[in-house]
């Protein structure tokens, strides 16, 4: 059963009232970012590390779409019949054992440490932004829940500098990535002990894998929003995992710097798609999440097609800002849309979304590394480009 009801405003809880009731899915969230964004961070280091160039290395963080397009479909159906609690603690132990893997700096261990960093997002993701829905009644509350979560996920990209880049002058991406490894299996152990008992969310309901994907199917737009979904991310993320090298070759700017330029992006990303999702939870916004969707990806081709040209350091940090919130404003009106429109399968809409994301993410490591290697950051930019045109045609069809 599906539902896109609009809820007075009042019932929406303020930021912090709701970051106090979810702050243990907040912190998974965070946690759950910080092997990937080590890994773009020090890509040309991990790159000399492994003996491997920027654009083979780079290209072995799609295959975590792999991964997770494979892992994140056949678990889809299995998160609304789970404690939301129990399938989170799996996905973190995955990453705890995926992050100590990359530590060991081969191509075959990197080839590893990304398939499991794949794996292992596809059930976390979707398990803590369902939870986090779950605890409030009203359509528009549970959105706003499930972006929140969204939205502190990109936190750690913000706040890159300060909790990667100063301990890493002393121990390295390496011990990074170690300590992202010890604190996600401590907090796997928490959620275990915390799902213990705990009902599932759908106890009682036997439906079919098929079945299961027949009802999403038959959720108003949802497969335009996981086309789009899918899309915007290959765009973002494979613009991301190049974005170090093309300011080391472009403005000589080494990791340590660099680490300032990723917090920005991280920090527009947070921005975007915090007040996005507050805006989208009113009860009458002036622009609704469909119409709000068409801007975003209009934004984001403008500012993908003008990053790689940009003659000047401060422009081309605008545009990276720019790339970031409007990504970010897309990001929250996708996830808020799939809470609201697909009710009591919200788990294997949003397991679904994250496989696909992460499908995107293979895409556009893959195709970037294509344009990259053909023709220059000039054919990276037509590369990402497309593929967010290609999205924008799709999100023309969410709204029908």
């Amino acid at each position: 059963m599906s539902t896109d009801q609009r809820t007075p405003a009042a019932v929406v809880p303020g930021d912090l009232r709701m970051a106090k009731r979810l702050w243990p899915f907040l912190l998974a969230s965070m946690v759950s970012l910080i092997p990937f964004t080590v890994f773009g961070m020090y890509l040309v280091p991990i790159a000399g590390a492994a003996d491997g160039t920027v654009a083979e290395i780079g290209g072995l963080r799609g295959l975590g779409g792999l991964a997770a397009l494979v892992v994140g479909i056949a678990l889809a159906p299995l998160v609304d019949r789970l404690a939301r609690e129990l399938v989170a603690a799996g996905g973190l132990a995955l990453l705890g054992i995926s992050a100590a893997l990359g530590a060991v700096g081969n191509v075959f261990a990197l080839a590893a440490f990304c398939l499991l960093i794949g794996a292992s997002t596809s059930i976390l993701g979707p398990s803590i932004g369902a939870a986090a829905a779950d605890r409030f009644k009203s359509a528009a509350a549970a959105g706003r829940a499930a972006t929140l979560v969204s939205a502190t996920t990109s936190m750690m990209a913000m706040l890159a500098a300060p909790v990667l880049a100063v301990p890493g002058l002393w121990w390295g991406w390496r011990g990074n990535l170690l300590a992202a490894s010890a604190v996600s299996l401590a907090l796997s152990a928490a959620f275990f002990w915390r799902g213990r008992g705990r009902k599932p969310r759908a106890a009682g309901v036997r439906t079919s894998y098929l079945a299961t994907y027949r009802a999403l199917a038959r959720v108003p737009g949802a497969l335009p929003l996981l086309t789009v979904a899918m899309l915007r991310t290959a765009a973002f993320m494979g613009y991301l995992a190049y974005l170090a090298a093309f300011y080391d070759e472009k403005f000589e700017l080494a990791p340590g710097w660099f680490a300032l330029v990723w917090s920005l992006s991280g920090a527009s990303f947070f921005l975007g798609n915090l007040l996005a999702g507050r805006y989208i939870a009113l009860e009458r916004p002036w622009i609704g999440p469909e119409k709000m969707l068409l801007l975003g990806l209009g934004v984001a081709l403008i500012s993908v097609a003008a990053v790689y040209f940009s003659p000047t350091l401060p422009l081309t940090l605008l545009l990276t800002a720019l790339m970031g919130a409007s990504h970010a404003t897309v990001a929250a009106c996708v996830t808020t849309l799939l809470v609201h429109r697909s009710g009591d399968l919200r788990g294997s809409a949003l397991s679904i979304n994250a496989a696909g994301m992460s499908m995107g993410t293979f895409l556009g490591a893959a195709i970037g590394g294509l344009g990259l290697g053909l023709g220059g950051y000039p054919g990276a930019a037509l590369a990402f480009g497309s593929i967010t045109l290609l999205a924008l045609v799709f999100a023309f069809r969410v709204g029908r």
